[in-house]
C-alpha cells in the first residue's frame, strides 16, 4: 500500500479514537462525584414573614442564598453589590435558585434605596427581601450554623447555603491543599463573608454552589448515591 495512504488511513485512526478513548476515560468518573457537604440541618423556613410583593417566599423546594441585612441596610450596601455581581448575575434562572434577605419590619424604605445601588438595569425577580420581627429574624439565624454571632442590628457579611431540603451546605474540612499535606487541623466553613470577595467569588461562586447545583442535576438523572457524601464524612470525622 502506498504510504501516503497508509499514512493518512493512520492519522485518521488516531484522530478518531482519541476522542471516543477520551471519553471512556471521562465515564466512569461520575461515579466517584463528591457533593456539597451539609453541615447542618432542620433550618427554619420563612412561614411568619411577608415579601415586598406578599407572595410567600420559601426555602423548602429552594436552592437559597440566605442574608441578613438588618435594620440599617444601606450599611450592607456593598455586601449586597458583591452578592449580586458575583453570585446572583451568575446563576439567576438556573432552576429553583433564589437569594433571600432578611430584613425587619419598617426599613422597606430604606431597602427601596439599597435596589437603587444593586439593581441597575436588571430585573431581581430571583431576589427577595422579607420582612418580619427580630425574634423572627434571630429564630431563623438561631438554626443555622454560623461562625459569628448576628450583630446588634440583626445583621452580617455572612451569606448561608440552604438547599432544597432545609439543609445548610457548606464545608466540613476547609483547609487548603497545603494545609492538607502539612496534616494541620481540619475547620469547616459554615458561611461565605460577602466582603471578603475572594472568598465569595472563589469558594462560593465558583465551586460550591456549581457543585450544589451538579447534585441535583445528577439526582434528577437518577445517578446521585449519597453513600459517597457519607463515607466521606464518616471518614473525616475519624481523621479529626
Amino acid at each position: 500500500m502506498n504510504k501516503k495512504l497508509i499514512k493518512r488511513y493512520t492519522t485518521l485512526g488516531i484522530l478518531f479514537f482519541l476522542p471516543v478513548l477520551f471519553l471512556l476515560m471521562l465515564f466512569p468518573a461520575k461515579h466517584h462525584y463528591n457533593p456539597l457537604d451539609v453541615v447542618h440541618e432542620n433550618i427554619l423556613d420563612l412561614n411568619n414573614f411577608t415579601s415586598e410583593d406578599n407572595k410567600d417566599v420559601e426555602l423548602k423546594d429552594h436552592i437559597t442564598v440566605l442574608g441578613f441585612l438588618g435594620t440599617n441596610p444601606m450599611n450592607n450596601a456593598i455586601a449586597a453589590s458583591n452578592l449580586k455581581e458575583l453570585v446572583y448575575d451568575k446563576f439567576k434562572g438556573f432552576k429553583k435558585f433564589q437569594i433571600v434577605l432578611l430584613l425587619p419590619n419598617g426599613t422597606q424604605d430604606e431597602v427601596n434605596l439599597l435596589k437603587k445601588e444593586i439593581k441597575s438595569y436588571e430585573d431581581l425577580k430571583y431576589w427577595h427581601f422579607v420582612y418580619g420581627t427580630e425574634s423572627d429574624i434571630k429564630a431563623v439565624f438561631n438554626s443555622l450554623k454560623s461562625r459569628s454571632p448576628l450583630q446588634d442590628d440583626l445583621s452580617t457579611h455572612d451569606v448561608y447555603i440552604v438547599d432544597k431540603d432545609l439543609k445548610q451546605r457548606g464545608r466540613l474540612d476547609d483547609r487548603t491543599d497545603g494545609e492538607k499535606e502539612k496534616k494541620k487541623p481540619a475547620y469547616p466553613l459554615y458561611a461565605y463573608n460577602c466582603i471578603e470577595v475572594a472568598e465569595i467569588k472563589n469558594k462560593m461562586s465558583a465551586d460550591d454552589l456549581r457543585v450544589l447545583f451538579q447534585e441535583y442535576r445528577e439526582k434528577r438523572k437518577g445517578n446521585f448515591d449519597s453513600s459517597t457524601r457519607r463515607a466521606n464524612d464518616l471518614k473525616q470525622t475519624n481523621e479529626q
